[in-house]
């Protein structure tokens, strides 16, 4: 081999090699720019979906059995955000609309109760829950239970509403009105059909009465009755939580008339609840089994963000909310 022929083999193996390390360069660009591609079509997708859910429709999913029969545990619903404002940023404030929410609708609002953990920590809450369709929720407490920052519950009254519990059933007074009317009589008329869902039957009722009774004498260090003992042996729980307080507080009164702070508790439940203008009083349709406006009281219509439009998953109970 004489030197030329030396010089072309060189140069040859040297062409090859910077060939082949510009192939493989190419190559990994291609790679890179397949992951840039993904990644920027995930953050467009990612992006778009939490537009949808904040400003027009979000799903979420059903917790506890508080709406049973409307809403099941484990419902995957969607929730129109658009028609009472939308939320300029989560828990921001919302956007103006002429639609309020209206009485008898489903609707989902922050609940009262509920301790933020910060504005950081709330928005990015609120993104993955959003993101991950309500599947993955990152703000539970130090049980590992989900904090329940949202809930899903029925506007019974508007303002100027008032309202009563009586065996379980509750009785409304209308604004300029004198008469109260049970709430049955007044969803039957006008033809709301939706189940309010109870644990309790009528003729549990004295036993539990009995039983608040016996709370109440016991809670001043006096000794209730036999008779009254057996019959609150009757009951072994109390769901109506209003009426065994009610009875509870009804016999301390009795036993200590002198104190004011019983006639003050029990004025609660006697003088019922009031709806200032401006708020709903949101209740579940199981009303044995939901902690609602009765304990909280009502919620400004600032802060409902969205009512309930349709049941998507099970496929099979795919349903409206009405």
């Amino acid at each position: 081999m004489d030197f030329f022929d030396r010089i072309q083999q060189i140069t040859e193996t040297c062409l090859s090699r910077r060939a082949k390390k510009r192939r493989i360069r190419k190559e990994k660009q291609k790679e890179k720019n397949k992951i840039l591609d993904w990644l920027g079509a995930f953050l467009w997708a990612a992006g778009m979906v939490l537009l949808i859910n904040q400003y027009l429709v979000q799903a979420y999913q059903i917790p506890t059995g508080s709406m049973i029969d409307t809403l099941n545990i484990g419902d995957h619903i969607f929730v129109n955000k658009l028609i009472y404002g939308p939320e300029l940023l989560p828990g921001f404030v919302k956007l103006p609309s002429p639609i309020q929410p209206q009485r008898n609708e489903v609707i989902i609002f922050e609940n009262p109760t509920f301790i933020s953990r910060g504005t950081a920590f709330e928005i990015a809450q609120r993104i993955i829950h959003m993101l991950t369709l309500s599947i993955v929720d990152i703000g539970r407490d130090e049980a590992g239970e989900p904090s329940v920052q949202f809930l899903i519950k029925r506007a019974i009254g508007q303002g100027g509403d008032r309202f009563i519990s009586e065996g379980g059933s509750m009785k409304i007074l209308f604004a300029g009105e004198d008469r109260w009317v049970s709430e049955q009589e007044y969803n039957e008329a006008r033809g709301w059909n939706h189940n309010i869902h109870r644990l309790m039957t009528p003729d549990q009722y004295p036993a539990l009465i009995a039983a608040g009774q016996a709370a109440g004498w016991s809670g001043r260090g006096l000794h209730p009755s036999a008779e009254l003992l057996d019959r609150a042996r009757l009951t072994t729980h109390f769901p109506d939580f209003f009426t065994h307080e009610r009875a509870r507080l009804e016999t301390l009164r009795r036993a200590a008339p002198g104190e004011g702070r019983y006639a003050m508790l029990l004025a609660r439940h006697r003088l019922g609840w009031f709806v200032p203008e401006g708020r709903v009083f949101p209740v579940g349709d199981s009303r044995d089994n939901s902690r609602d406006g009765r304990f909280f009281g009502p919620v400004r219509s600032s802060k409902v963000l969205g009512r309930a439009m349709v049941v998507y998953w099970p496929i099979w109970q795919m349903r409206g909310i009405n």
